[in-house]
């Protein structure tokens, strides 16, 4: 099966113009669209540190840490 280059592009808000090539994954991986959105969700809605407190920010962020381990 032959990968639409194109269409990955498209994932890829800073890939998107087709100017770029970005080959530096080594030191930043770029992310999809997808990944921006739940990063963002999370940063504004749930921002604490994992396993470490006992209020509702924390353990919202522990399960969505835990089942993000389970799916990988």
């Amino acid at each position: 099966m032959a990968l639409d280059i194109a269409q990955i592009r498209q994932q890829f808000p800073i890939l998107r113009s087709g100017e770029i090539v970005y080959l530096d994954s080594a030191a930043t991986a770029q992310k999809p669209e997808s990944v921006i959105e739940a990063m963002d969700r999370h940063l504004r809605e749930d921002n604490a540190n994992v396993h470490r407190g006992m209020h509702i920010l924390a353990e919202r962020s522990t399960i969505a840490y835990e089942e993000a381990r389970k799916a990988v």
